[in-house]
């Protein structure tokens, strides 16, 4: 198990300048306060997540917020970062205060004045003084920036409101007060889109442990294993080798459980002669990984699971090659569903010609889903996949650049039917990796775990 600053020591010559595992932190509020002059100045504030209670004096395990961490590293609840950009510019954390009595329970806290000096703020204070020192924090400035579009905290929203409506009270009309509301979401996303050195450190180990977790599962399975087994192999090798948990619920689909898009590990038996989806990634110091895999229980894939396979990797693979910064977002999906499509045409799925069945989507019916999605501190990241805004014109897809990172995840799914041959019923294939964008191309990070069919049955007859 690496630490985070044993991961950051890890990094090429342009993390020279970090002289430590906080300094990246920092230099990302730097930038967006930079940002906030272009726009004129003002000040941002930005909770943490909340915690959620779970049951009678249990609170589910707590997850920091994304945007939170991003700029300050700090993953305890009940913390606000407030950024004023103005004649002098400031960052300030509001945590919750020492406490032995609490801390006996739960554990020890930072503290204002520990954590302003670790995390690097320029000031700290209890969050009990949050209601007390916004208003006066607030005066002097008419630009608010907070994560509007966030809908799903609406007590930030009316902790804003009223600290607006106090702080114009006490000026009085003499000192500007936040008349004009940006929303903060999207230049962060814009900012968490491109990754830097250190998030692809962190997330090349996360995709590393992942990758070794789908291996465990590859040579554990067999016939008469339950989902739920297979699942605990995944648990075990995310947590032994240092991850946090999981970055998302995992997929653990045998047979045809398999055709349903996010099954969750169940009872399920796995059985011989079917197939076994797993699609499953670890957190690891609040990045996520994402993997998925098909392979048959016992070890050898049948003829029409092997049609199937072989179909979905040609797609992958052409995926693959249109995912660079001379492509825009979408050309891997194109590529991906045109090899698709050709293949269901091949095997007697589909009907006519290639061209009619993409003008139709006739292709959807197998294949309902995108071939890939950001990856970052989410699962599914932020960051939108077209170019801003140019006009009246419809915005195009965004061109890929470097250090995107993104999944690519072609896949097939294919359920009993009067119209289908019945080789072919209850076969669900999905392939995904996780690519880093380069100069060139990109850079699988996730191929630990191998793909290939003649691969994959070696390791599993191994």
């Amino acid at each position: 198990m690496r630490s985070l600053a044993q991961l950051l020591s890890l990094c090429d010559q342009n993390m020279s300048a970090i002289t430590s595992p906080i300094q990246h932190f920092k230099t990302r509020r730097e930038r967006l306060l930079a940002w906030m002059h272009a726009q004129g100045g003002g000040i941002a504030i930005l909770p943490t997540a909340t915690l959620r209670q779970r049951n009678r004096d249990n609170h589910f395990t707590f997850r920091h917020d994304s945007d939170f961490f991003y700029l300050s590293g700090f993953k305890e609840s009940e913390a606000w970062l407030v950024l004023i950009a103005g004649d002098s510019n400031q960052s300030i954390l509001f945590c919750e205060g020492k406490n032995p009595d609490v801390e006996i329970w739960n554990g020890k806290r930072w503290g204002p004045q520990a954590a302003a000096e670790y995390f690097d703020f320029d000031l700290s204070y209890d969050v009990a003084e949050l209601d007390q020192r916004m208003p006066a924090l607030l005066l002097g400035h008419a630009q608010l920036l907070t994560p509007l579009s966030n809908f799903s905290n609406q007590q930030l929203l009316t902790k804003v409101h009223d600290w607006v409506a106090t702080a114009q009270r006490q000026a009085r009309g003499t000192r500007a007060t936040p008349v004009k509301w940006l929303d903060l979401c999207e230049p962060l996303s814009e900012m968490r889109l491109i990754k830097d050195a250190a998030e692809l450190v962190i997330m090349k180990e996360a995709a590393s442990i992942s990758a070794q977790a789908h291996v465990r599962a590859m040579q554990a399975a067999h016939a008469g294993l339950h989902e739920y087994e297979l699942e605990a192999e995944l648990l075990h090798t995310f947590r032994k080798n240092g991850a946090q948990g999981v970055a998302y619920d995992s997929i653990v689909a045998a047979g045809a459980n398999a055709c349903v898009l996010h099954h969750p590990a169940g009872n399920s038996v796995l059985h011989d002669g079917e197939l076994v989806l797993i699609d499953a990634g670890c957190e690891l110091e609040g990045y996520a990984s994402d993997i998925t895999r098909t392979f048959p229980v016992n070890g050898r894939f049948s003829g029409a699971q092997r049609a199937l396979y072989e179909i979905v990797l040609h797609a992958q693979k052409q995926a693959i090659a249109h995912t660079s910064p001379k492509h825009h977002w979408n050309a891997g999906h194109e590529a991906a569903v045109r090899v698709l499509t050709q293949g269901l045409l091949d095997e007697g799925l589909l009907q006519g010609t290639l061209e009619q069945a993409l003008e139709t989507s006739a292709y959807s019916r197998f294949y309902m889903h995108r071939t890939g999605h950001w990856l970052g501190m989410d699962v599914h990241d932020v960051g939108s996949y077209r170019a801003p805004p140019l006009g009246a014109q419809e915005r195009p897809w965004r061109m890929l650049e470097q250090n995107m990172v993104l999944t690519i995840e072609p896949g097939l799914y294919v359920r009993p039917a009067e119209d289908v041959p019945e080789a072919f019923w209850n076969i669900g294939i999905r392939i995904e990796d996780d690519a880093v964008i380069t100069a060139q191309g990109c850079e699988l990070i996730t191929r630990g775990v191998p793909v290939e069919i003649a691969a994959i049955e070696a390791l599993m007859n191994r």
